[in-house]
């Protein structure tokens, strides 16, 4: 089938090239002319495991092409994906500038009957505005119908979950229109589920809802476990084993960050206000997620009570493993406590260095490696879980460290490691370790 692919994110990059590799003819448009010139030569200009890969098989396979005009990337395309950036505004509510840029953009020049696939997290209502909008540009003779077919994927692990993920939501309110999508994404051998149009938007905010619901919950359960002398690792575990809660998202830790979940509460949150009713658990979800991102500094401060001068580590700085997204990371906000503080702070991170950049300047130093970062250091934050620094041994940081205090944000290490170790060790929900 010949598709449309339009915005080269996250999201619309993996959904072109996966689309590419089911053997599908895929145009991807982007008007950023240095991001399509890098794609052109088979370079992803975002870090995702396996992207690299399938990206250069299908442009050498001549199934995938990128451009910035919108003439030759709509020509001929059965289906055209929506997949640009719907931004948290001011009000928390999502910003559909780029959609209706899109939306603009694809009125101008179709000429022919068409589809249009919403893969964007937008708010309940905004596929019928889309197909109002593009509608009223388009000649008497060409007709639109639209669907809904929201991501679920996880940053680091995208290309992964498109081939091996839970299900395939597809929403429309033209049976005809369902019936082209499940035969499109057939090919992913997922469980397809069809609904209507508005559901299917609701599906994605709701299950990142949930999520972000689950994740501050465990925080709050870890703080109070702390408060009590219990261990959240064994209360996550026991808890996990009941079936109908599940284990996963019930790892304690600094908060959540990213492009989906604080944005995605907070848009649920600015729709419900919209409608006149009140979202107290998202509320106080986002709320506790605030609190929890600065909960390892805190630590820190009970613990030395003066930063001035003395040189910290930061282990890690994108907002999860596997991706180099510093989008609402935990490592900004902490980071941007301990310069407060008056601390001198070095930070290590595999693939995100060159973003947190442009985010926190040179207002840190950045380091080449672990071992660079903690050598002289007065003490350490781990905030985010790369193998690299899971497997650091434990035995380095008193060797090159000043003092070996660690504050680990993410739980990296099994208190039973520290046995010996010689390291002073500080983690959420579960007691200090002073071996």
């Amino acid at each position: 089938m010949n598709i449309a692919v339009i915005g080269t994110g996250y999201v619309g990059l993996v959904t072109g090239v996966c689309l590419a590799e089911l053997d599908n003819q895929v145009t991807c448009i982007d008007i950023d002319d240095e991001k399509i010139a890098v794609l052109k030569k088979g370079e992803s200009p975002i870090y995702e495991n396996g992207l690299p890969e399938l990206l250069q098989k299908n442009i050498e396979r001549e199934r995938l092409h990128f451009t910035t005009d919108y003439n030759e990337g709509l020509a001929n395309k059965d289906l055209i994906y929506i997949a640009v950036g719907t931004p948290q505004g001011e009000d928390g509510a999502a910003d559909l500038t780029f959609i209706d840029q899109a939306c603009q953009s694809i009125a101008k020049i179709l000429d022919h009957d068409a589809i249009i696939v919403t893969k964007s997290t937008v708010p309940v209502g905004t596929n019928e505005h889309i197909k109002d909008q593009i509608q009223a540009g388009l000649p008497d003779d060409v007709t639109i119908n639209v669907a809904s077919n929201p991501e679920f994927l996880r940053q680091g692990s995208a290309v992964h979950d498109t081939f091996n993920g839970d299900r395939i939501i597809i929403g429309s309110d033209d049976e005809y229109t369902l019936d082209i999508l499940e035969k499109v994404n057939t090919g992913f051998n997922l469980p397809i589920v069809r609904t209507d149009l508005r559901s299917a938007e609701m599906i994605k905010y709701a299950s990142n809802a949930f999520l972000a619901t689950k994740l501050s919950f465990i925080n709050e359960m870890a703080n109070l476990c702390e408060k009590l002398g219990a261990n959240i690792d064994n209360v996550s575990e026991g808890m996990g084993m009941d079936k109908r809660i599940g284990s996963s998202f019930l790892n304690a830790g600094i908060g959540y960050g990213g492009s989906c979940f604080p944005k995605d509460t907070r848009a649920v949150i600015s729709v419900g206000k919209k409608v006149d009713y009140d979202m107290q658990l998202l509320e106080n979800v986002v709320g506790v997620n605030e609190r929890q991102k600065v909960i390892l500094v805190d630590k820190v401060m009970e613990r030395f009570k003066d930063l001035q001068g003395k040189k910290v580590a930061v282990l890690g700085l994108a907002f999860k493993p596997n991706t180099d997204d510093m989008r609402e990371a935990p490592s900004i906000f902490v980071t941007e406590n301990l310069l407060d503080q008056g601390a001198d702070v070095h930070a290590y991170d595999p693939v995100a260095a060159e973003n947190a950049k442009q985010i926190l300047s040179d207002k840190i130093t950045y380091a080449a490696s672990v071992k660079e970062t903690i050598d002289g250091a007065d003490l350490t934050l781990i905030l985010t879980e790369w193998d690299e620094i899971k497997k650091f041994p434990l035995s380095e940081y008193k060797q090159y460290m000043n003092y070996p205090v660690i504050f680990d944000g993410r739980n990296c290490f099994d208190l039973e490691q520290l046995a010996g170790s010689n390291v002073e060790y500080h983690s959420i929900g579960r007691p200090a370790v002073y071996s």
